[in-house]
């Protein structure tokens, strides 16, 4: 995707892939990993799987920049092959990289990314593709990586806290297409309402209802790239309505659905996207 914002604001959410973007003018702000941050034109935004974060404009001239969702199964099988090794065998054993800087300055990603992209929305063949995928990939690990992921730690918790969260999470997953009580979601995790509520933002920087809306809107999404309706979509993946669908998905993922679906369905000439 690459878009040029002013008045945005992203909802608090995450995605189910990696997320490198490149800012190219004026300045983003956003809060991630409990903080602050801002990109500025010609640095890095880097979100690994499941990072909460927002977003917004930090200048008067908005900002513009180019993001590529990258799925886990991508990275695995690139990081693979450039270990020479049988991706088959090797897939399922290469550790994913962790990325703990949000933002990055960085004159060697900026340009890999840049090209990436630019062969990703041109209709470059997949030749050129694989090629600037592998770079790409190459310069982030070496020179943005810090390790395997770590599980995320509960500041000031307990390990019961991490496994209630999980066991409300496992619920959520299971039946997020169903309108499931406060009181029900607590009772699955162990504890009172007030402390799912607060193990639950501490493991995952979102709240339940949050972390719901996101499993559905990755649902509605799925059923665009198959080419149903955003009627269809939104009655399928538990929306109200497709007013109600439409707007979480722009404010979550800054385009409509209807523009997702014509960049992403299989009519395109790109490669769909694992946003």
């Amino acid at each position: 995707m690459h878009a040029h914002f002013f008045s945005h604001r992203f909802h608090p959410h995450s995605h189910d892939a990696y997320s490198f973007a490149v800012t190219e003018i004026g300045a983003q702000r956003f809060r991630c990993r409990g903080a602050l941050r801002t990109s500025g034109a010609g640095m890095v935004m880097v979100f690994n799987p499941d990072d909460p974060h927002d977003g917004e404009a930090a200048a008067e001239l908005g900002y513009k920049y180019r993001i590529v969702h990258m799925g886990p199964d991508v990275m695995r099988h690139v990081l693979a092959d450039m270990a020479d090794t049988a991706a088959d065998s090797a897939a399922h054993r290469a550790a994913l990289p962790l990325f703990d800087r949000p933002v990055v300055s960085d004159p060697v990603l900026v340009p890999a990314l840049l090209r990436l992209h630019t062969a990703l929305v041109g209709g470059a063949g997949p030749l050129v593709r694989d090629e600037r995928l592998t770079a790409a990939v190459g310069a982030l690990v070496r020179r943005g990586a810090t390790g395997p992921p770590r599980a995320r730690e509960l500041p000031g918790g307990s390990g019961e806290q991490a496994r209630a969260a999980r066991r409300a999470r496992a619920l959520l997953e299971e039946a997020y297409l169903e309108e499931i009580p406060a009181a029900r979601l607590a009772e699955a995790a162990g504890c009172s309402r007030f402390a799912l509520y607060r193990a639950f933002r501490a493991a995952y920087g979102m709240a339940p209802s949050d972390f719901q809306r996101q499993l559905r809107l990755r649902r509605a999404r799925g059923l665009l790239v198959a080419g149903r309706s955003a009627a269809e979509a939104a009655a399928q993946a538990g929306f109200a309505d497709q007013s109600h669908f439409h707007r979480w998905f722009v404010r979550c993922f800054g385009v409509t659905p209807g523009t997702f679906q014509r960049a992403a369905g299989p009519d395109s000439r790109r490669t769909p996207q694992p946003w």
